[in-house]
């Protein structure tokens, strides 16, 4: 782990669980990044052996701090190792990031741009299919300039579900910012908010377990604490590997949770 003799301003929190060639993607583009300032602590819901090396590789590469957060795997606990990861972060804002998620070089600047006092961001993604998202795992690198080359190609063949992202940003202005909560297009590979805001709903509910909606809640408890959010689409999309859904067993009671404390909600 390397370190630095102040805090950065961002922290990107990646949350990680037994994927090192996709965090090994994620991270090495966040190593790529025009905006240098900001760490990176890696949010691992207990991987094995293999992921650690990986940082401690990865970490020994680059001038970033980067940081390892691991517990024991005894289960899906995204809500608690995210939590963990909060707390070990010394940046003022938090940029939440999945390991399966591969940033574009302006990611963490385009996020800077449309961080703002009580908001956070809600970003998007570019989902890519299975042949190239293979293809760049076992490559371990993106090169963006032939990816938007062939980015046509890619759209045709089913490897790019979006193209326009890769080559159109729209400014911050005031059509980012939400009149209302709605728990659509929260992607929690991709979100920003401010760690005392973060600090001050309590983190993600670790009693969400398993997958599912925890992202969803942890948003809708910012807006009742009075945190707004905001629309990073066609500014901070990401490039989301493919791979087979997740054990959904857990999906409609976490929902349940969620939608309860949405119906008793005082903004609404």
């Amino acid at each position: 782990m390397t370190t630095t003799s102040r805090a950065p301003s961002v922290t990107v929190i990646v949350n990680t669980y037994n994927w090192a060639s996709a965090l090994n993607l994620s991270v090495r583009s966040l190593m790529r990044q025009t905006d240098r300032d900001f760490e990176i602590v890696i949010a691992d819901d207990g991987s094995k052996d293999e992921t650690k090396r990986l940082v401690d590789s990865l970490a020994a590469e680059t001038d970033l701090t980067v940081t390892h957060v691991w517990h024991e795997d005894i289960g899906f606990r995204r809500t608690q190792i995210l939590n963990k990861a909060i707390q070990a972060s010394r940046g003022d804002y938090l940029i939440f990031l999945d390991g399966d998620c591969i940033t574009q070089p302006d990611f963490i600047r385009r996020h800077r741009q449309l961080a703002k006092p009580s908001y956070l961001v809600t970003g998007s993604r570019i989902m890519l299919g299975p042949d190239l998202s293979a293809a760049l795992c076992e490559r371990g690198a993106v090169d963006f300039g032939a990816l938007r080359r062939n980015a046509l190609r890619y759209r045709a063949s089913g490897d790019l579900a979006k193209v326009i992202p890769l080559f159109v940003r729209l400014p911050d202005a005031s059509f980012r910012n939400y009149r209302k909560f709605t728990w659509r297009r929260v992607k929690g590979c991709n979100i920003g908010c401010w760690k005392q805001d973060a600090l001050k709903i309590g983190g993600y509910d670790e009693g969400l377990t398993g997958w599912g909606h925890e992202d969803v809640d942890f948003v809708f408890r910012m807006y009742e604490a009075g945190v707004e959010r905001r629309s990073g689409t066609w500014a901070t999309e990401v490039l989301h590997i493919w791979h087979k859904m997740a054990d959904r067993s857990k999906a409609d009671g976490n929902w349940q949770i969620v939608l309860e404390r949405m119906k008793k909600s005082v903004r609404q």
